[in-house]
């Protein structure tokens, strides 16, 4: 929130310092934290308004970048904190892997990073597609299943991420989506599957569609 107050124009972009080392430890943080394809393919060098154009070069190369144009460098002490699991995979797990697998660990992260991120792209269009199909926001917020029967798991679950997206429903983990798939796949026509946000997952008459959740007496 800081970076985006500070931007002198609405559309400015932020320049962000990450580099190929940063890109390495978040995809391996996905992968001990058993992520999904989303989180594996790391951070992009254009998210609006965050721009990473370093996030190809090693941080050795930008130090000495920095110490060949005299630029004073800040070192935030967090990167040495042991307390902080990113640290230890900084100074432990990584360098014990590159000498393990004989270097070149950090570049086949980052180039896994990348190949993830083309397949998202292109299953992120076909959803998007299907989205438009299923929903109109013009007849209403609600999802029509019709469009996504026959449609492989994973671009279904596309397509209820984004629906999602589009109610404001946020903070979505596997379980909440895999729920809601469930419904949609086989369902039958039934409320139940909680949602972030206090709302209630509901199938009816081929869609699906979002109310608040309704407390018992004893809730």
């Amino acid at each position: 929130a800081a970076l985006r107050a500070a931007r002198p124009h609405p559309d400015a972009p932020v320049l962000l310092g990450h580099t190929l080392d940063d890109q390495a430890e978040t995809v391996l943080l996905g992968l001990g934290r058993g992520s999904g394809a989303r989180s594996l393919s790391g951070m992009r060098e254009w998210d609006p308004p965050w721009c990473r154009p370093l996030l190809g070069l090693r941080r050795s190369v930008t130090r000495a970048a920095c110490a060949a144009a005299g630029l004073p460098v800040w070192d935030d002490p967090h990167n040495t904190d042991p307390r902080f699991t990113r640290v230890r995979l900084r100074h432990e797990v990584l360098p014990l892997l590159e000498e393990v697998l004989a270097g070149g660990v950090a570049e086949a992260l980052a180039r896994t990073a990348r190949q993830l991120r083309e397949d998202s792209a292109a299953l992120d269009a076909v959803a998007a597609g299907l989205l438009r199909s299923a929903h109109d926001p013009q007849r209403g917020p609600e999802l029509l299943l019709a469009p996504l029967e026959g449609v492989p798991a994973a671009l279904r679950r596309r397509v209820l991420r984004a629906w999602l997206a589009t109610a404001d429903v946020t903070a979505l983990t596997e379980e909440h989506l895999r729920a809601a798939d469930v419904l949609a796949a086989q369902g039958p026509d039934r409320a139940g599957v909680a949602l972030p946000g206090g709302l209630e997952l509901v199938r009816a008459r081929g869609r699906l569609s979002l109310r608040p959740i309704r407390w018992g007496a004893g809730g």
